[in-house]
């Protein structure tokens, strides 16, 4: 490969954690309250209330439902009044996030519902209200569970993010597409393939290794 190539791919790689990073915070700005709610607001449990559930739960389930290649498309409006492009490493993050809100708020909603109802009900027994039992003890309970969904999480954005290189999103993804599928360079295609890979691999092991920690 010419230098060249070798200087589009290391570009290509910090676009690629550039978005997967940014893409993964704002998802978790606004999935984890969402993923809160979905648990405390659930039948039997400390919030109970059916419509707020049934609303915020259908919405989630709609966004989860959407192929992130439709998704991408149909949100070339948003990205644009929001970026004022719909193109570019900077544009991918709003779909990104977008993408993965409703797979943060079903992570972070599973991985609360790991805690022992036990828990909850000694606490409630001493008189802490509802927002004080999440605060101080489901979440704290939940937190390996939650460290090993949130590395999921960011495995499945950074696969997501090669794909917004279908409409000119930047990253590896676009890089593998341009020059290994439309210029047949195969060794550049394998080679984005591999760092992607190898990315995805070192978060999942992160993320056990995280939350192996943090557990004991």
């Amino acid at each position: 490969m010419s230098e060249y190539i070798i200087e589009t791919i290391r570009n290509g790689f910090f676009e690629t954690i550039h978005m997967t990073v940014f893409a993964s915070v704002f998802a978790y700005i606004v999935g984890l309250p969402l993923g809160i709610i979905l648990y405390a607001t659930a039948k039997g449990r400390i919030l109970e209330n059916k419509p707020v559930n049934f609303i915020i739960g259908l919405i989630v389930n709609i966004g989860r439902s959407l192929p992130f290649l439709i998704l991408l498309v149909l949100l070339i409006p948003v990205t644009r009044f929001i970026t004022g492009s719909s193109i570019g490493t900077t544009a991918s993050i709003v779909p990104l996030t977008i993408g993965a809100i409703p797979i943060v708020a079903r992570m972070v909603e599973s991985s609360l519902c790991e805690v022992q109802p036990g828990i909850i009900e000694a606490a409630t027994s001493m008189g802490a209200s509802p927002v004080y039992v999440i605060v101080h003890f489901v979440l704290p309970e939940a937190t390996p569970s939650l460290l090993l969904g949130a590395a999921i999480n960011i495995a499945t954005i950074l696969g997501y993010s090669a794909m917004a290189g279908v409409i000119g999103g930047g990253g590896l993804g676009a890089i593998a597409l341009q020059y290994g599928y439309y210029r047949y360079q195969k060794d550049v295609l394998w080679v984005t393939v591999a760092s992607l890979v190898v990315m995805v691999m070192i978060i999942q092991e992160a993320g056990i290794w995280i939350s192996k920690r943090v557990r004991k």
